[in-house]
């Protein structure tokens, strides 16, 4: 029997391989699985097949992602969300034990826009202007508890403003609301979604929220938060997550398939025009990652009284 089990295991994957992702069409997280499926079949030799499972702060499709059989055909995109959801409370799944953390691919701080027609040039600028109008500036942010809401309240905290936080269904949404004067402010934590309209010189990037500026051009210039005197840094990842309890062979077979495509120079090119910088974790340094990020990220809920807020929502 353990022959005929080694030889089914060398022989995957002999179908198509589900990748789940959380959000819907267009944004970060749908850019990546679709790159991928571009090049799944030259290395993993079965295609990608993107399945978009939007709603619920992430939950339905990261239940999903969770609940399935662990053989290797069902994997998805993961975010700072999978630490980030069960510490506000019950999930289905607690997704960080859940889940099998497999490949890094991106890492994307938040970025701080406002409007190119603001009178704010930088940080210090605006967080003067909030001093002096109290709750006048709204910013807005693709959900309540995401990475990009931590950032903005740790933000406020920092910076001893009053802001008023708007949450909406994506980063899209978001941008429309500022693009439309709805709001005065956004976190976004993918550039990408910006680059056009920083490139018209319709939008400004205030501030990067990490520890060192962005490679992606057109963005190296932008300087971090701390530059600015403002110490707040959070990096936001992508990366690829399983079922717990793959197969050792399969765990391997696709670890080595992911890594060859997040490594492969097209891929890391298209990311890059998209303005996202890859970042290739494997599987024990991308653990490592979870198991610190959920640290910080406790503390900063925590601390932020981001906790309390979203069980006073959920009532």
């Amino acid at each position: 029997m353990g022959a005929k089990e080694s030889l089914v295991s060398e022989k995957y994957p002999t179908k198509p391989i589900t990748i789940i992702v959380p959000y819907a069409a267009g944004g970060s997280s749908d850019m990546i699985a679709r790159m991928l499926e571009k090049s799944a079949l030259k290395h993993l030799g079965q295609p990608l097949v993107v399945v978009n499972m939007p709603g619920g702060s992430t939950t339905i499709g990261m239940n999903e992602l969770a609940g399935a059989k662990p053989d290797g055909y069902t994997i998805g995109v993961v975010a700072v969300s999978a630490i980030l959801q069960p510490l506000y409370g019950q999930t289905r799944y607690h997704y960080p034990t859940a889940l099998e953390p497999l490949a890094n691919v991106v890492s994307s701080p938040a970025v701080l826009a406002t409007l190119a027609e603001k009178p704010w040039k930088n940080l210090g600028e605006l967080v003067s202007y909030a001093k002096q109008h109290p709750g006048e500036i709204k910013i807005g942010h693709s959900g309540l508890g995401t990475s990009v809401h931590v950032t903005e309240e740790m933000f406020a905290k920092e910076a001893g403003i009053t802001i008023k936080q708007v949450p909406f269904r994506g980063e899209s949404e978001a941008i429309a609301a500022l693009l439309g004067g709805h709001v005065q402010l956004i976190g976004v934590y993918s550039p990408a979604a910006l680059k056009e309209h920083v490139e018209s010189g319709t939008i400004r990037i205030l501030g990067v929220a990490d520890e060192n500026r962005l490679t992606i051009p057109g963005f190296e210039n932008v300087p971090t938060f701390k530059e600015q005197g403002i110490d707040v840094a959070l990096n936001c990842w992508n990366g690829i997550a399983v079922p717990k309890g793959l197969p050792a062979a399969e765990k391997a077979r696709l670890t080595a398939g992911l890594g060859a495509m997040i490594n492969d120079p097209d891929f890391k090119k298209s990311m890059e025009e998209l303005g996202m910088s890859v970042q290739y974790m494997g599987p024990e340094e991308f653990s490592e990652r979870w198991i610190a990020d959920n640290a910080k990220l406790k503390k900063a809920v925590t601390e932020a009284g981001i906790v309390e807020l979203i069980a006073s929502q959920k009532k």
